[in-house]
């Protein structure tokens, strides 16, 4: 099992099956509704949502973002292949069942290094030629990306899409441009980027909020979970041309229709950003 990184946080070493310790996985399973995660996990949820009812909000945003930003892909571009980062567990309207919706013979590979993960992502997948999984620290982008799997499946002389949703936001310190710019230093011209991470929005009342559940999170098991600003996102997404709206709170990116109802305000504590690689 790879360990973890040089700058590493608990978040990024593996739980696993360890019931007395919460999952990153688990906890956000258990935000988008999902049964796979032990009674530590539901607790950690509680705990933020004691703190911060608001998290809730965050979370279904950052999935509906997702979901928009794949079908996208899939229907608005020439795309078929995709490598996604830190999928998490299984759960409704996966990367594949998106992208292979409108292509068949669409590649995915999911990356993830957590057990319980890989463990029901490989149940799951076990009857899927077109889509894989496998076990990689994503804070290693040479480790993913010279993998055997992703080597023979993904053919980099051709576009590809580079999904890391909600990742880096677990990740400590200022080395988030870097290993960025190495993911998207590997892949060729046309390939886009799917991105999305905790705002701090720089509004009082919005920041405080956020640093709330910072505070939770980073002093929590599962140890991070920052909030960044605009201008430190924008920086991990070098050299992209974004799709309009560019950077955006994650449930106003690509709308699937006029805005009839507002967004709530915690919603704006989560942004996201699809960007081409000229």
């Amino acid at each position: 099992m790879p360990g973890a990184s040089p700058m590493s946080s608990p978040s990024q070493i593996p739980v696993g099956v360890d019931p007395s310790r919460p999952s990153i996985a688990r906890v956000y399973d258990a935000f988008l509704g999902g049964k796979d995660n032990y009674e530590v996990d539901r607790e950690m949820q509680r705990k933020v949502l004691s703190a911060v009812p608001e998290a809730a909000v965050i979370a279904l945003g950052n999935r509906r973002f997702l979901n928009r930003a794949l079908r996208f892909l899939a229907t608005q571009t020439d795309v078929n292949q995709f490598i996604d980062c830190g999928s998490g567990l299984p759960t409704a309207e996966n990367t594949h069942q998106i992208v292979q919706r409108t292509n068949r013979e669409a590649k995915v590979v999911y990356v993830d290094n957590d057990p319980v993960v890989l463990a029901h992502g490989r149940a799951l997948l076990v009857e899927n030629e077109n889509t894989h999984l496998i076990e990689a620290d994503i804070f290693r982008p040479r480790a993913v990306l010279d993998d055997e799997t992703v080597r023979r499946h993904i053919d980099f002389t051709e576009p590809v899409a580079l999904i890391q949703n909600g990742t880096f936001h677990h990740l400590e310190g200022d080395g988030g441009p870097a290993l960025m710019r190495e993911y998207i230093d590997a892949l060729p011209p046309g390939s886009y980027v799917v991105f999305s991470h905790f705002l701090d929005p720089e509004i009082p009342e919005l920041t405080e909020l956020g640093k709330r559940i910072e505070q939770v999170l980073v002093k929590s098991p599962m140890g991070a979970g920052r909030f960044r600003t605009r201008a430190q996102i924008t920086e991990m997404l070098p050299g992209l041309e974004l799709v309009p709206p560019g950077l955006s709170v994650a449930d106003e990116w690509w709308s699937d229709g006029p805005a009839l109802k507002p967004v709530a305000p915690a919603a704006r504590c989560i942004a996201g950003a699809v960007g081409r690689k000229p």
